[in-house]
């Protein structure tokens, strides 16, 4: 599976491209096209920010040592941000919604394209990563 193609090995640019979505999920309760503003929405907030650190986190140890657990909780997180604005009540929010939905559909593709790409390599070929 390394060899199909260009989007057949985890390269360092995935583990960036992490990083960059993690930041963006910290900032979306403050860009710039909300409806309404953030103000009085503490839970929400503190999502938003735990999420994305969570996220940048994570990249950050696949860029330094790639493990199995860490696409896979990706992915759970990424699927976490999705049903958050459900779970946490702000889906009438409008923007912060399809942010959310966007965001953690993005985090979850990138989790399902590093974990397929990663799916056959043994230990040793996974702290080789980056290097």
């Amino acid at each position: 599976m390394s060899d199909f193609g260009f989007l057949g090995t985890h390269r360092t640019w995935e583990d960036w491209c992490g990083m960059l979505l993690g930041a963006l999920i910290v900032a979306s309760p403050w860009f710039p096209i909300q409806d309404q503003p953030v103000t009085g929405h503490e839970t929400m907030i503190l999502n938003a920010v735990a999420v994305g650190l969570v996220v940048f986190g994570i990249s950050q140890l696949e860029y330094v040592a790639l493990q199995r657990w860490q696409e896979v909780t990706t992915i759970l997180v990424g699927l976490w941000l999705i049903a958050s604005p459900y779970v946490i009540g702000y889906s009438g929010e409008g923007f912060l919604r399809i942010y959310h939905t966007s965001l953690g559909a993005v985090v979850v593709l990138l989790g399902v394209l590093q974990l397929w790409q990663d799916w056959d390599l043994n230990d040793q070929d996974m702290l080789r990563h980056g290097q």
